[in-house]
């Protein structure tokens, strides 16, 4: 590799002006020999549109007419990022992957190099084949610097825009906008979707976000996340298990619950499953020890005791109203059993029937329900049921 030459005196001849002057005198022939090959060469070139194989063709161009003036003046630092892609719009990198670029340029180079002894003066031959190494170099660099500034430039707008989606879902607001913003970003509508809220970790949000999205690589989710304020929100999609969801992304979160909301359709249903996870997060500090991760459903009394108007809903709809359609009888034979400390026999008693029949009738309560009387934490949930639909319902004895 030639040593750095002395900058030149100001009016003085270059002191390889021959090969300068044939240089100068043949880049048009060089760019378009760079283009022929291109074409002969590379499929994907080919099969690009005119509008991108006319920037191409000028970034081959300003590639060789950069060249001529770094050889021109070897001593001065030449932005070459600037001079070569900056003729070609920022969307070109868009169109044109890192590996198509490395090819473009390998080509150009390939082409110049074929014609050294054709366009040095004699005896520059060597001087003009160092001097495009160097060169070659440098445009690497170059190259490298364009792309990952592109790819800086798409992440912090993907961030930006991962954001909006995910304050959309959690606020309510989400609507077809919030849809097409997500598509951008990769979301293709899986039809199962849940979102999962807890604390985000101390320190750098960038390394949390990563952290999700290596974690639902894994278990073969789509994500869409960010931290807000002091929670870490994800909007997962693929999976119709909440509760699996949520234990396959749980690492990166903080200590403290982690609280997964129900499975909804589809990113403009998400809204419901973010509602339902923020309940419960704020409700979790009422069971102290509920697992975690845990369900938004299995904290629907706490939530409902909050003043969640959506978890009273709930647990009138799918409990109370149903064992009412069941008939009276299994509502005073819950009633009674809850009122009497869960037993059997202290609620035949008061029922005047025999405990079977007791028993019967709990067992039809968890077909009815999904929850079992006989199990202290789904009793709880069915005493506040109890509770919410008489109040409803304006009975007296409530």
């Amino acid at each position: 590799m030639p040593h750095p030459e002395p900058a030149l005196p100001a009016n003085a001849a270059h002191p390889h002006s021959a090969t300068l002057k044939r240089l100068e005198q043949s880049s048009g022939r060089l760019a378009a020999n760079a283009i022929a090959r291109m074409d002969e060469t590379l499929p994907w070139y080919r099969a690009m549109p005119p509008e991108n194989r006319s920037w191409i063709g000028l970034v081959a161009q300003a590639g060789i007419a950069a060249f001529t003036e770094w050889f021109r003046h070897p001593e001065t630092p030449q932005a070459i990022s600037t001079d070569v892609f900056g003729t070609a719009p920022r969307e070109l990198t868009r169109a044109i992957t890192l590996r198509q670029t490395v090819e473009m340029v390998r080509t150009t180079i390939e082409v110049m190099e074929s014609a050294i002894e054709e366009v040095a003066a004699p005896g520059d031959e060597s001087i003009l084949r160092e001097a495009l190494l160097v060169y070659a170099r440098e445009i690497a660099f170059a190259t490298a610097q364009v792309y990952a500034q592109a790819a800086e430039a798409r992440g912090a707008w993907d961030a930006r825009l991962e954001s909006l989606v995910v304050n959309a879902v959690l606020s309510g607001e989400a609507d077809e906008g919030a849809v097409s913003r997500a598509a951008a970003l990769g979301w293709n509508s899986p039809e199962h979707v849940c979102v999962v809220l807890g604390t985000a970790p101390d320190g750098d949000s960038e390394l949390t976000v990563e952290a999700i999205r290596r974690a639902a690589r894994h278990a073969k989710l789509q994500v869409l996340t960010g931290v807000l304020g002091d929670r870490l929100v994800v909007i997962a999609g693929g999976n119709d298990n909440p509760l699996q969801v949520a234990k396959a992304l749980i690492g990166p979160y903080a200590a403290g619950p982690v609280v997964a909301g129900p499975v909804v359709p589809d990113l403009l249903a998400a809204t419901r499953s973010a509602q339902a996870a923020a309940a419960g997060l704020k409700a979790c500090s009422a069971w102290q020890d509920a697992p975690r991760p845990v369900l938004a459903d299995d904290l629907l009394p706490e939530r409902a005791i909050a003043g969640d108007p959506s978890a009273r809903e709930q647990l009138v709809e799918e409990i109370y109203r149903p064992l009412e359609e069941a008939g009276s009888a299994l509502l005073e034979t819950l009633s009674v059993y809850l009122e009497q400390a869960s037993s059997l026999e202290g609620a035949a008693r008061m029922l005047f029937v025999h405990p079977n029949t007791v028993r019967y009738r709990l067992r039809r309560v968890t077909d009815v329900t999904g929850w079992s009387p006989s199990d202290v934490r789904s009793a709880f949930t069915l005493r506040i049921a109890l509770i919410l639909g008489r109040l409803v319902d304006g009975d007296p004895q409530s």
